[in-house]
């Protein structure tokens, strides 16, 4: 189990860092959800066989929905999770102050679960494909980094951050519970959808 929340830690803390840089750059609505799917993808081939790779809280919670990771093992990756998310922004507050880091939560907004919502559910069915092992395995990487990708557009599209991941909404200081329950329901239809239509 220490080897898994180490690598969930280490993932999360990562990509939440990769977010937080990538939006220092412009334009970060392009540069973003690239950077994004590409550090995602890297984690899915690299840590993948090691904890699943779901640096993220609403990937745990949407795979324990759908009963593929116990109750005990999800609480204690979702604090890995969070932990690496207030790590990167330790790390970037104490190494780069050119790098805007907000503070405190963000507004609540009907448009930001909406976008949230939609974009997670995208994401979160591209990654049950994977862990219904209706992909190949070669190509995991690419559809769970590709799926994240998407959903972040789409999301922005409909008018939110595109964050799809409390924990890197930690690192940009952009934590709402509009954000956070935008993406845990939309991860858990996804996985549903994804199921359901496999059954």
């Amino acid at each position: 189990m220490q080897q898994k929340l180490i690598a969930e830690f280490f993932g999360t803390a990562t990509l939440a860092f990769a977010v937080l840089a990538s939006v220092s750059i412009a334009p970060p609505l392009l540069i973003t959800p690239v950077v994004a799917g590409v550090v995602l993808m890297l984690f899915v081939y690299t840590i993948g066989a090691i904890s699943g790779a779901h640096i993220n809280p609403a990937v745990t919670i949407g795979a324990w929905a759908i009963k593929k990771i116990p109750s005990k093992e999800a609480a204690l990756y979702i604090a890995a999770q969070c932990l690496g998310g207030f790590a990167a922004y330790v790390l970037a507050d104490n190494l780069f102050a050119t790098i805007a880091i907000s503070t405190g939560f963000a507004p609540e907004s009907l448009t930001n679960f909406i976008g949230e919502f939609i974009g997670m559910t995208i994401f979160a069915f591209g990654i049950a494909s994977v862990i219904y092992r209706k992909t190949n395995d070669a190509a995991a990487g690419l559809v769970i980094g590709g799926s994240l990708l998407v959903g972040i557009i789409l999301a922005i599209a409909a008018g939110s951050a595109g964050i799809l991941n409390p924990a890197v909404g930690i690192t940009l200081g952009l934590v709402s519970l509009s954000n956070i329950a935008g993406a845990i329901l939309g991860s858990i239809v996804g996985m549903h959808l994804y199921r359901y239509l496999v059954r």
